[in-house]
């Protein structure tokens, strides 16, 4: 057939119109979707308010949380006493151990004097107060207690003394290169490069005040209230009037194998490897491999053993969830498809049951099973159970009612029994889609296990939400993500071997 010709189209067009003429749809087609869509992401930014969110988010603390996945920190706190005077103390799993003295932290010591009276003298005070205890035997003549004068007691009560003693007058806080915090006698000058920021506290009126204009890095919510201040990767500050609490940023995992507690702390491989293999031992109840092992498990800051029992539960939750809604679903599937069951209502009560298990989330079953059966992992195997009964059982009838029944007639044309033509008709051809599926299913719910984790029903995930909920260790969340992540991809590998094999690729 010869190509027409530019003459030829338009006596064409000439004689028939209405057959060339484009509609206004496909002419405007492209200019009229794109409009549809920018109308739509308009409307989505307006109606959640994507601009005003974006614009009053705290980037910088957000930066902070981000920090703190791969860093640590060393928290000391400074209380500021009614007398100027200085108290450092350190909490009690501060990753940097036993009587800290870090280098990163100057003080200047003066001696000052107190008035303060002695404990003993606490007593008289407390003898007079309180009521006279009541004897067992009648008498008209006074206690002894009663019978000691005020003015007696206070001959013998020991006079309030001075102390004279040695105490930090000013500490200077190296936090970075150029971040350094100076506090003093109810001042504390922030150092951030450059700029300067000094802030003077008043205990008495219980207030804080920037001397000057605050820089963004700075930021006081209330009038007189706290004072916050973020030196980047270098950490941050809060300040009240009676109390500076340092945040020190650290890159890395601080105490991951051993704690401040364990006698292997702070030591390096070589000494570690010196004490277990050829030092006396430590606890004469073990050797010092065996201590070395349980120091790593009940790490107190990183809790080792109870994160993998945890992660263990969260894979036998996805395990036995899944096999035991596959197990439910097969059968109920042949129900279901139209083309086995011929019984159009059983189909129908069928399919609808699948439609029920798996229309409300996985998220509301384990809240459910948790109030029934309380926490722990029954409620999250139940959660999984009951929604992939409802999606496999769909997949399942769906792939049924997909078959080719010429290979089913040919089995129930030799005279085989109905359980016969399923065995030989259909199974194969279903059978590597069942199992794909299932093997998917598995791999996914190892996911979904650790978010209903978090609602009680077992697992890591309830442990992740308990270290998200103190908004202090993140590294430990950090951690927790890591472990699931490293199981995700090692069950990824594995079912996409297992479904490739059964579904015949990859074969040598």
């Amino acid at each position: 057939m010869s190509m027409m010709n530019t003459a030829e189209l338009n006596r064409l067009a000439e004689r028939y119109p209405h057959v060339l003429e484009r509609s206004l749809w496909q002419r405007y087609r492209a200019p009229i979707t794109i409009g549809i869509l920018a109308l739509y992401f308009l409307f989505c930014w307006w109606f959640f308010a994507i601009g005003k969110t974006l614009s009053q988010a705290n980037w910088g603390i957000a930066g902070n949380y981000l920090a703190d996945w791969v860093s640590y920190e060393i928290r000391p706190e400074f209380h500021i006493d009614r007398d100027g005077a200085l108290t450092i103390t350190y909490p009690r799993f501060d990753p940097i151990g036993p009587n800290p003295k870090p280098d990163w932290i100057e003080t200047k010591r003066q001696t000052i004097t107190r008035s303060a009276a002695p404990a003993a003298a606490a007593q008289p005070t407390d003898a007079l107060s309180a009521p006279p205890k009541p004897s067992s035997a009648f008498s008209f003549m006074p206690s002894p207690a009663q019978q000691t004068a005020p003015s007696a007691v206070a001959e013998q009560m020991p006079s309030t003394q001075p102390v004279t003693e040695e105490v930090i007058a000013e500490a200077d806080v190296t936090l970075g290169g150029s971040a350094r915090v100076e506090i003093g006698n109810n001042t504390v000058n922030l150092i951030r490069g450059t700029e300067t920021v000094t802030l003077t506290l008043a205990p008495q009126a219980d207030t804080v005040t920037i001397d000057g204009a605050s820089p963004d890095w700075v930021e006081q919510r209330n009038p007189g209230g706290r004072v916050i201040a973020y030196f980047g990767t270098a950490g941050w500050i809060d300040v009240s009037s009676e109390r500076v609490r340092i945040r020190k940023r650290f890159f890395g995992w601080e105490n991951f194998v051993f704690d401040t507690d364990s006698p292997f702390f702070d030591l390096s491989v070589g000494e570690v490897w010196q004490k277990v293999t050829s030092a006396d031992r430590i606890d004469p109840k073990m050797s010092n491999l065996a201590l070395a092992w349980n120091n790593i498990l009940y790490n107190a800051s990183w809790q080792h053993l109870d994160v993998w029992t945890k992660l263990l539960q969260t894979i036998v939750m996805a395990f036995v969830g899944t096999l035991l809604a596959m197990l439910v679903a097969f059968p109920l599937s042949f129900i279901a498809a139209r083309n086995i069951m011929q019984n159009r209502p059983v189909n129908q009560v069928t399919k609808r049951f699948f439609d029920f298990l798996r229309s409300v989330d996985m998220l509301i079953w384990a809240l459910f099973f948790t109030r029934a059966f309380g926490p722990g992992p029954l409620a999250g195997i139940s959660a999984i159970f009951f929604t992939d009964t409802g999606t496999l059982g769909k997949l399942y009838s769906e792939a049924l009612e997909n078959i080719d029944d010429k290979q089913r007639e040919g089995v129930k044309s030799v005279g085989a029994p109905p359980a016969a033509v399923q065995r030989y008709g259909v199974m194969p051809q279903v059978m590597p889609v069942f199992a794909s599926q299932a093997l998917y299913f598995w791999e996914s719910n190892t996911r979904s296990a650790t978010i209903i984790g978090a609602v009680g029903a077992g697992g890591i995930g309830l442990k992740l939400w308990e270290a998200m909920r103190t908004n202090s260790d993140w590294e430990n969340v950090a951690y927790m993500v890591l472990l699931i992540l490293l199981v995700v991809f090692i069950f990824d590998a594995i079912s996409n071997s297992l479904r490739s094999r059964l579904i015949g690729k990859n074969r040598h």
